[in-house]
């Protein structure tokens, strides 16, 4: 025997299922799903140059080097850093040294410049807002 279901009925099922979800998204917290505010991690260990900061054409040029370049090629660009940050160990036996350069056009915004040994390794931005 087949059973029927009125249109009410199916109203009533999508009405329940509709509360369940909200009552679940309540106890989510949307400050984890969404990007935001997280802790700077990127703190100064030393103060090197208060006065530094990395114009567009130096961070345009500086950019165009490549990885694994000796780092006089970098001290070429830029001079000294803003400041030291922790050093970091992302491969076994490898010790990264990390400065920070604020840009002169965004000074919230900081170019991070990583070296392992005497070789340049790359770079990554951090944003200080």
């Amino acid at each position: 025997m087949a059973q029927q279901y009125s249109r009410g009925t199916g109203v009533k099922y999508m009405l329940a299922g509709g509360s369940v979800v909200a009552a679940l998204g309540l106890l989510v917290d949307p400050a984890k799903l969404l990007p935001g505010q997280y802790p700077v991690k990127d703190v100064c260990q030393e103060i090197v140059q208060p006065q530094a900061k990395l114009s567009r054409d130096a961070l345009t040029r500086l950019l165009a080097i490549p990885e694994r370049s000796h780092q006089n090629q970098v001290r070429q660009v830029v001079a000294q850093p803003y400041c030291n940050l922790k050093n970091l160990q992302l491969r076994v036996g490898a010790t990264s040294r990390r400065e920070a350069y604020p840009l002169e056009f965004d000074p919230s915004t900081w170019l991070v410049v990583l070296y392992e040994g005497e070789e340049y390794a790359g770079y990554s931005f951090s944003f200080r807002h």
